[in-house]
Formats: C-alpha cells, sequence, structure tokens
C-alpha cells in the first residue's frame, strides 16, 4: 500500500510541475492576468477539471513561480555575502550570483520582472514578500560586518534594501540585453556597471551617520 501511495504521490508532484512548467512557457508571450487556465492543462495534455488537483486557481500557480524564481536567488547572495570578508569579493559574488541565476532560469526572472507590478495581487504581494525576506537576510548578513558596527537596525535594513534593489535591477536589466546586435558584450557591461553601482553604496555607507548624525 505504501508503494503505491508513493507512486501516486512521484505522479501527482510530476504532474503539477508539469502544469508550472506549460504556465512558465506560454507567460513568456502573455501576462498571467491573461493567461487561460485551458491554454495550460492543453499543453500538459490533462481535463480542466484536473488543475485544481494542484492549484486552487492560477493565482496560486504564479505564486508557486514566484517560489521558484527567487526562493533560492537570496539565500545564495546571504551565503556569499557571510563567506566573504573582503567588500570587493563580497560585491563580485553577490553580482556574479545573479548573472547566472539570470542565464540559468531566464523565464522565471523575466515571469518576476512582468508581475512585480502585475495585475495578479497575490502574485504581486508574493513577490513583494520575497524581495522583504531577501533584503531581511542581506541585512543580516550585513550586520556582522565590522562596517556594521553601531549601525542601527532601521540603517541597516535601509542599506539592505539598496543592495536587493540594485541586485534585482540589475537581474532584469541582463535579460534585456537578449536582443542587443552583441548581447555578450552587452551583458557584460550591465555586469560590470552593476558592480561600480554597488561599490558606490559601500562608499555612501563608509559616511553614513544616520538618523542621530552619530557614527
Amino acid at each position: 500500500m505504501s508503494h503505491t501511495v508513493g507512486v501516486r504521490q512521484a505522479q501527482k508532484q510530476k504532474t503539477r510541475q508539469a502544469l508550472l512548467d506549460a504556465a512558465l512557457g506560454l507567460l513568456e508571450e502573455q501576462s498571467l492576468s491573461s493567461l487561460g487556465l485551458r491554454e495550460v492543462t492543453r499543453t500538459v495534455g490533462i481535463a480542466p477539471t484536473a488543475f485544481y488537483r494542484h492549484f486552487r486557481d492560477l493565482g496560486e500557480l504564479g505564486v508557486a513561480l514566484v517560489e521558484e524564481a527567487l526562493g533560492s536567488l537570496h539565500a545564495m547572495v546571504r551565503t556569499v555575502l557571510i563567506e566573504q570578508a573582503e567588500v570587493e569579493a563580497q560585491i563580485e559574488s553577490a553580482v556574479a550570483v545573479v548573472d547566472r541565476h539570470v542565464r540559468e532560469y531566464p523565464a522565471h526572472v523575466r515571469f518576476v520582472a512582468r508581475e512585480r507590478h502585475g495585475g495578479v495581487r497575490a502574485v504581486r504581494q508574493a513577490i513583494a514578500g520575497q524581495l522583504d525576506r531577501f533584503g531581511a537576510e542581506v541585512a543580516e548578513a550585513l550586520a556582522v560586518q565590522p562596517t556594521a558596527q553601531g549601525w542601527s537596525e532601521g540603517d541597516l535594513r535601509m542599506l539592505a534594501d539598496l543592495f536587493v534593489d540594485r541586485l534585482v535591477t540589475t537581474a532584469a536589466a541582463i535579460l534585456d540585453t537578449e536582443d542587443a546586435d552583441d548581447a555578450e558584450a552587452a551583458r557584460a557591461q550591465v555586469v560590470e556597471a552593476a558592480r561600480w553601482q554597488i561599490r558606490l553604496i559601500t562608499i555612501g555607507q563608509q559616511h553614513w551617520r544616520g538618523e542621530t548624525g552619530e557614527r
């Protein structure tokens, strides 16, 4: 009996992933708010009613895609910030993580970039929640660094949000280089610009005095 249950669970997970993959492919050409449930199920080859065994609606499917797109990214960035002691190495590694993530998951990143301000509220909230968690994790990683000693929680979070916003903007900018005549050169230019922009943030960090004017 347990073997049968295990096989059914594996098949259910396989179908669920197939729905996610099909939706992601269809979303290359349209927004989630315009996507039809029947389009997704037709692509997978299942009846429309079978969709509801996996998701309540397309909004819930979109939330799952957000988790796939961002769930691991902020953990990887947080790890490199903790593991690298030198600021320059942190910048280099964090930007490299984002560049690699876009290379490996372009459709996921494109989905997030489009739906961050899209028409499906649950998905907008899921993206905002993931970015908020991203900021909190970066702030936690920055808090243990010598340069952050004496900083308030509010100042640390502001600094972390600046890092996160720059990394997210960089990911979207990397995607925009795909149609350039020399995509690799354009991509390298975006990556290098991101490094310099984050360096500028770190320079500002060294001179920031906070609300009290003390540091």
